[in-house]
C-alpha cells in the first residue's frame, strides 16, 4: 500500500465502492483513505482500514462510482454567481411550453423592479417543439414584469416592460455591432439581434437590475453548490467584468471558509485601447499563482488579451474578419506578459482567427522564447491540423467546450456537411500532443453542466439530435472524463495536485448517482454528485447521503 510519509489515523475513508483512479494504469479500487486534504491510500478495503481511528468518518459506497472531482478548464464562475438569484434557468428543460411556465411562475412571484431573465444555456433543439420563442409568448408572460431572454449569443428577447425599461423608442438607434428589429412604425418590437457582435445582448443583460453586494454573496454561494451538485470541485474562470468589485463574494466565501470550488482567476482589460496599460499594472499589483491560495488565486490574462482580438460563436452569421489593427495592438501585450511571465490565453472560434493570432505569438516567441510559458487557445470549434501543430511547436494547449451542441445545426445549415464533420477536432488535438482540458463555458454559452459536456463528447450530438461526428471522432468515456480532470489540471499547473485519485494528490473526488461508465448515453447529462469531497471536506451531500 503507498502511503504518505508521515502516516496517522484517516480524517475520511469511503469504501465498498467502484474508485476510478485514473491513474495511468486505470486503477479501479474499492476504498479511499484520506488525511488533512490529501489522498492518503487508495487500494481495497483492508487496506484502508489500517488507518482506520477513534475519530475516521467511514462512508459505505454501497458499490457506487467514485471520480476526481470534475474541474471545468472554461467557466465564466464569476459573473454566473453574481447573477445566479436573478436567473431562471432553462438548461435541459425539455420544451418550450414548460419553458414558458417557469417565465410565468417567476413573474407571479416578482418584487416591484424585480425583472425575469434568461441568461443563455439553452438552445432550441432541446425542446420538443423544436423552435424558440416568439415574441408574442414573451409578452404573454407579463405586460408589467420585464422580461428578458438571451439566446446564446445570437438574439435576445423582450417584452414592451423591457423595452421601456431599456428606454428603446423609434428614435434609438441600432447599437454598434447589433439590430433593434422594429416593427413597421418604427418602433422596436423587442428582438435584439447579434449581428454581428453580441455586444447588444451584453449591453441588454447590464441595463437589467444588478443585485447589491450582500445578495451577490448568496448568490454566488448558491451558484457553488449547484456546481458542487454537479461534481464539479474546481473551476477557471474565463475572465469577469467589474473587476475587481466581482470577486468580492468570492474573496468573502473563502475568508468565511464556505468557498467549495476551487477557482483559478483569469484576468483581462475591460477598456478598448487601454489593455496594455491596464495589463501592465494588473501584472504589476497581483502575483500569478501566488496571490491567494488553493482554493482561490489569480491563474493568468485570459480570455481576451485585447478587445479587438475576439471573435464569436454566433454560427447564424457570417465568420467575422478580426481587424488589421489587431495584431498591431495584440503584440505589446503578449510581450509584456512573456517578459513578466503570466500565462495568458485568447479566445478564438475559428481557425483563421487562431492563425492570426499564431503570427503574433511566433513572432514575439522568436525574440523572447516561451520556455515553458503555459498559454492557451479557448474554444478552437474550426481549428485545422496544421494549426494544431503551430499550437504544439509554442507549448500551447487547447480548451474545449460543447458550445456545437447548441449551435451544430446552425454551423451545419451555414458551412456544410464537410465542414461540419471536421468541427472541434479533439482527437486530432490530443494525438497531435497538445495538453486539452474540458469545459462549459457556462453559464451564457452553454450551460455549466459538465455531464451535457461529457455527453458531447462521447457522442458528438447536438441538443437537438443532429449526429455531427463521425462514430471514429468521438472520445471513449474515459478519455472524455480526463479531459475533465487531469487535462484540465494542466492549465492551472497543477498536474501533480488534481486530476487522479492516488496518494500525495487533494482529495477532491465525487460520488455518482449512476455510473458514468456504463449508463446509457440518453442518461450522461442527468448524472450529479450524491457526494462531493473537496480537499477532504464534504461540500455536498445528495440522495442517499442527503439525510446524513
Amino acid at each position: 500500500m503507498n502511503d504518505l510519509p508521515e502516516i496517522r489515523h484517516a480524517d475520511l475513508i469511503v469504501r465498498a465502492g467502484r474508485i476510478h483512479t485514473l491513474d495511468a494504469t486505470g486503477t479501479v479500487a474499492s476504498s479511499l483513505a484520506v488525511v488533512g486534504e490529501k489522498i492518503a491510500a487508495v487500494g481495497d478495503d483492508r487496506e484502508t482500514a489500517a488507518l482506520l481511528g477513534p475519530a475516521t468518518e467511514v462512508v459505505d459506497l454501497g458499490g457506487r462510482t467514485v471520480v476526481p472531482g470534475l474541474h471545468d478548464s472554461h467557466l465564466h464562475l464569476v459573473d454566473a454567481g453574481n447573477s445566479w438569484n436573478l436567473q431562471v434557468r432553462w438548461d435541459g428543460v425539455p420544451s418550450l411550453a414548460d419553458a414558458l411556465r417557469l417565465l410565468r411562475q417567476r413573474a407571479a412571484e416578482a418584487a416591484p423592479g424585480q425583472w425575469v431573465q434568461v441568461i443563455g444555456g439553452w438552445a432550441e433543439g432541446q425542446f420538443a417543439e423544436h423552435r424558440l420563442p416568439t415574441l408574442a409568448e414573451i409578452e404573454s408572460v407579463s405586460a408589467d414584469v420585464p422580461v428578458l431572454v438571451v439566446f446564446l449569443d445570437a438574439a435576445a428577447f423582450l417584452n414592451h416592460a423591457a423595452v421601456r425599461a431599456l428606454g428603446y423608442t423609434k428614435d434609438t438607434p441600432d447599437p454598434p455591432g447589433g439590430v433593434l428589429q422594429r416593427d413597421a412604425a418604427g418602433n422596436p418590437n423587442g428582438l435584439l439581434i447579434a449581428k454581428p457582435s453580441p455586444a447588444v445582448l451584453a449591453l441588454a443583460v447590464l441595463g437589467a437590475p444588478r443585485l447589491e453586494e450582500d445578495e451577490r454573496l448568496n448568490s454566488t454561494h448558491r451558484f457553488l453548490r449547484e456546481l458542487n451538485r454537479l461534481g464539479v470541485t474546481g473551476a477557471i474562470d474565463a475572465g469577469a467584468t467589474e473587476v475587481p468589485d466581482s470577486y468580492a463574494a468570492l474573496r468573502t466565501l473563502r475568508a468565511q471558509n464556505r468557498l467549495s470550488v476551487r477557482t483559478a482567476l483569469n484576468v483581462f482589460a475591460m477598456h478598448p485601447g487601454q489593455e496594455l496599460e491596464e495589463l501592465s499594472r494588473l501584472t504589476s499589483e497581483l502575483n500569478v499563482g501566488t496571490d491567494g491560495d488553493d482554493l482561490l488565486w489569480f491563474n493568468g490574462v485570459g480570455e481576451a488579451l485585447t478587445l479587438d482580438g475576439v471573435d464569436f460563436s454566433n454560427f447564424m452569421q457570417p465568420r467575422p474578419e478580426l481587424s488589421d489593427a489587431m495584431a498591431r495592438n495584440l503584440e505589446p501585450v503578449v510581450r509584456l506578459l512573456v517578459e513578466r511571465r503570466w500565462p495568458f490565453s485568447f479566445h478564438a472560434t475559428y481557425d483563421e482567427s487562431i492563425r492570426r493570432f499564431l503570427g503574433v505569438l511566433e513572432k514575439v516567441h522568436r525574440d523572447l522564447p516561451f520556455d515553458g510559458l503555459r498559454w492557451a487557445v479557448e474554444h478552437a470549434e474550426t481549428i485545422r491540423p496544421e494549426t494544431i501543430d503551430r499550437v504544439a511547436a509554442l507549448g500551447g494547449g487547447i480548451t474545449v467546450q460543447h458550445r456545437m451542441a447548441y449551435r451544430g445545426e446552425h454551423f451545419l445549415k451555414r458551412y456544410g456537411e464537410e465542414a461540419a464533420r471536421r468541427v472541434q477536432p479533439v482527437m486530432e488535438m490530443l494525438t497531435r500532443g497538445v495538453p486539452v482540458g474540458g469545459g462549459t463555458d457556462g453559464t451564457w454559452m452553454a450551460a455549466a453542466n459538465p455531464w451535457d459536456a461529457l455527453r458531447w463528447f462521447t457522442t458528438g450530438t447536438t441538443l437537438g439530435g443532429l449526429e455531427m461526428w463521425r462514430v471514429e471522432d468521438r472520445l471513449d468515456r474515459t478519455l472524455a472524463l480526463r479531459l475533465f480532470t487531469g487535462g484540465s489540471a494542466w492549465f492551472t499547473g497543477q498536474t501533480r495536485q488534481r486530476g487522479e485519485l492516488v496518494p500525495g494528490m487533494l482529495a477532491d473526488f465525487a460520488v455518482l448517482s449512476a455510473d458514468y461508465f456504463s449508463v446509457p448515453e440518453e442518461e450522461l447529462a442527468g448524472l450529479e454528485s450524491v457526494l462531493t469531497v473537496v480537499g477532504g471536506r464534504v461540500v455536498h451531500e445528495g440522495g442517499p447521503y442527503g439525510s446524513r
